[in-house]
């Protein structure tokens, strides 16, 4: 059964910690308007030393915006707690408007996080967002695309925003009525966003269309949602056992894989670990198609072949089944800038600010000229993988001569986990933490609902 209670703030918070503070991203809805409420009664409660920062994302999409932040911010006033308002300025994308405008927002609610040295950031997503979404994507994909219905988990509890940042989700057992009720019983108003009624959009029409049926279809998609989350779980830690049992870098940017992985007894799992790697290795933010990858898996098991999927050469021989980021449409050479993704799969931090500087492939002719042997792996391969590292050039030097091996001491590129760089949800943290580990990605901050196991 779904929670009703209005005033659950100690059941709902209790489990997360709380000790660094917390961001609460408040838009002036009903349902970001309760969350900073119980939210501020738990921290009163439990824990009043803790920082509490509500901020208010301006998306300057419509009329009345910026009015609805005022409101937060006498509101916040009101009620003794800390308060910023942050704009989206720049242009607007004539398509995809909502992914837009989601992407600037958690962007935002992460640099005010950093800005405070605050790695929690709290939204109010509640049962009935969840379901929304859980019937958005089955809709999407009446065959439950993704391994083990992936998508039709929903939401996760918690979520890793580029690595850095949590973003938990603590009202997903709430209904939006019951906290109105506590609204009410408070004496606090809410906006109402008229793009939540706008028709033209997706999310809108799916609550439409709860609404209008009973309460059994929704509790139908959060009962859908829940399996489909054990599931995944499940599945996510078999992937992590196989990639860590089966799995090595013999050299950067090279993964090889123990042909014994093909035959391991868990089909989903195996399948599930190559998509992951394939992504990774070819530096792209999606798991490669279900479908291509599926075909790939059958033809691996049926003997030796090399092919290319998700910018990623699949080399199997003799010697092991090997994954490398292939040659084609890397980056050209560009200046260098701290703080950035190159290429999707290296996170760029500079040592050297001092001077312009450009950074490129390192390329094939550079490679061959790098001593390789580790005696067991094919040299030719782990010249391509090391073509294509980052090296440095200088702005003011021939941008055609590629300076010395990947890396340099004027910058350092660390792997990252290309699927699960920007979003990764609690779902997945099990194979995550298994392919930082092979690859040497950056550890994980711990999780505010407790060690790694955020769900």
């Amino acid at each position: 059964m779904l929670d009703t209670e209005p005033d659950l703030s100690t059941r709902l918070f209790s489990p997360i910690d709380f000790t660094r503070g917390a961001i609460a991203a408040v838009s002036g809805g009903s349902d970001s308007t309760a969350l900073l409420l119980l939210l501020k009664r738990h921290l009163a409660r439990t824990a009043s030393s803790a920082k509490l920062l509500a901020v208010t994302i301006d998306h300057g999409l419509r009329q009345g915006s910026a009015a609805e932040a005022q409101a937060v911010a006498r509101l916040c006033a009101e009620r003794g707690i800390a308060h910023r308002t942050l704009v989206w300025s720049g242009r607007k994308p004539s398509t995809g408007l909502p992914a837009a405008a989601r992407e600037a927002r958690y962007h935002l609610l992460a640099e005010a996080a950093r800005a405070e040295g605050i790695p929690l950031i709290v939204t109010g997503h509640t049962a009935d967002d969840q379901a929304e979404t859980v019937l958005m994507r089955h809709a999407r994909d009446r065959e439950l695309a993704g391994i083990a219905g992936r998508g039709l988990a929903g939401m996760a509890p918690a979520t890793l925003y580029d690595w850095r940042e949590w973003i938990v989700r603590p009202l997903l057992g709430m209904r939006r009525s019951a906290l109105r009720d506590f609204l009410r019983h408070e004496h606090v108003g809410w906006a109402d966003d008229p793009t939540n009624t706008d028709e033209a959009f997706e999310r809108p029409r799916v609550r439409a269309a709860l609404a209008g049926e009973s309460a059994g279809l929704m509790e139908n998609a959060l009962l859908l949602a829940g399996q489909a989350a054990v599931e995944r779980r499940q599945v996510g830690a078999s992937a992590a056992g196989l990639i860590r049992r089966f799995a090595r870098q013999p050299s950067t940017g090279l993964i090889r894989l123990d042909p014994a992985m093909l035959a391991a007894d868990d089909d989903r799992a195996t399948h599930y670990a190559l998509r992951i790697l394939l992504a990774t290795a070819g530096g792209v933010a999606f798991l490669p198609d279900q479908a291509r990858s599926a075909a790939l898996l059958g033809r691996l098991k049926a003997g030796f072949l090399c092919a290319t999927l998700s910018r990623t050469v699949v080399d199997f021989r003799r010697t092991g089944l090997f994954l490398h980021r292939e040659a084609r449409s890397l980056p050209p050479a560009a200046t260098a800038v701290d703080d950035t993704l190159w290429d999707g799969r290296r996170h760029i931090t500079l040592n050297d600010r001092c001077g312009a500087l450009l950074i490129a492939p390192l390329g094939a002719a550079a490679a061959r000229r790098l001593a390789i042997d580790d005696g067991e792996t094919p040299a030719g391969l782990m010249r391509a993988a090391l073509a294509a590292e980052p090296a440095l050039r200088q702005a003011l030097e021939n941008p055609a001569l590629p300076q010395g091996e990947p890396g340099s001491p004027a910058f350092a590129a660390r792997p990252v986990v290309s699927p699960f760089a920007r979003f990764l949800p609690s779902f997945d943290l099990a194979p995550a933490l298994a392919v930082a580990e092979l690859i040497g990605a950056s550890p994980l901050p711990a999780s505010p609902l407790g060690g790694h196991s955020a769900d």
